[in-house]
């Protein structure tokens, strides 16, 4: 009888301790922490470029940590690249999260052993990035930026990269929508994967796997396409359509509005799934600043 008094209260015990331990224990996983706003713009070295005619191009990238905040951060102590700065036609709009090989400085056969710095300050934090030409390893190609760092088939891959120019913009007034247009053309590699039915599915298969899927990304477009990202400007481009899109009779249009004064410059990138082409242009607004619609 003791015995199984025993027995059972040093069960309870047991019981009791595991479930102290399992309360108090923390989870294998912390999600990471997502800022709206207030964080800082991070610019990156993406590397350089070795030039025909014996000059470099030093490439730039920066990482806006805020998931939301866009910031407009004018050319001044606040947005500098030294030396021969402070204007080296880097941004000075932000979009949020990792936005890589955006910008480049070009420098002479002579830059030799200097250092190209990128200051940025933002919500109060200042970061700094420094561009050399001395690490071979540092050194990349167009290649690598057309396709983003991923694989490389290498210069014997058949593929060439689209072309792409912007027509010129006439000034424009605050509110009113201007279409941009650029013409783009390619050569057709490589060909766009074609849309399969898996063998088997009904129509309720897909309703269901539909509902499992996250319905907020948008589809993205097959074959050559073109996407739009405001570079320059004093506050945000309002652009329609905001994502990539397909090209039609060799054109990629999008329309624009701003609602303050100022220049602006715009990059159209064509994309035809493999290599990636960029051109931009400057667009300069007039007229007094307006609330957003």
């Amino acid at each position: 009888m003791f015995l199984s008094v025993c027995s059972a209260l040093c069960a309870v015990i047991v019981l009791e301790f595991g479930a102290s331990i399992k309360a108090q224990q923390l989870p294998t996983a912390i999600p990471q922490t997502k800022w709206a706003s207030g964080q800082d713009v991070v610019p990156y070295f993406e590397g350089w470029i070795r030039n025909p005619d014996g000059s470099f191009d030093l490439v730039f990238g920066y990482f806006n940590r805020n998931w939301e905040e866009q910031l407009a951060i004018p050319v001044g102590p606040d947005n500098i690249v030294e030396p021969g700065g402070p204007d080296r036609g880097q941004p000075t709009f932000f979009l949020p999260r990792r936005q890589g090989w955006v910008y480049r400085v070009r420098v002479g056969k002579d830059f030799g052993k200097q250092t190209m710095t990128w200051t940025i300050k933002a919500n109060g934090k200042t970061q700094k990035a420094y561009g050399e030409i001395t690490n071979p390893v540092e050194e990349i190609t167009e290649r690598i930026i057309m396709t983003r760092g991923n694989l490389n088939p290498g210069e014997g891959d058949p593929n060439k990269p689209p072309s792409v120019t912007i027509a010129a913009v006439p000034n424009v007034s605050v509110g009113e929508p201007v279409k941009v247009t650029a013409s783009i053309s390619d050569d057709g590699l490589p060909k766009p994967r074609e849309t399969t039915k898996r063998p088997g599915t009904t129509a309720a298969d897909a309703t269901r796997i539909q509902q499992q899927t996250n319905s907020n990304a948008p589809v993205r477009p097959r074959g050559l396409t073109v996407s739009w990202m405001q570079i320059r400007g004093p506050a945000k481009i309002e652009l329609d359509p905001a994502s990539a899109a397909p090209i039609t009779d060799g054109k990629g249009v999008v329309t624009a509005r701003f609602i303050r004064p100022g220049a602006y410059v715009l990059r159209a990138t064509a994309n035809d799934g493999a290599l990636a082409t960029k051109s931009d242009v400057t667009i300069n607004v007039t007229g007094a600043p307006s609330t957003p619609p």
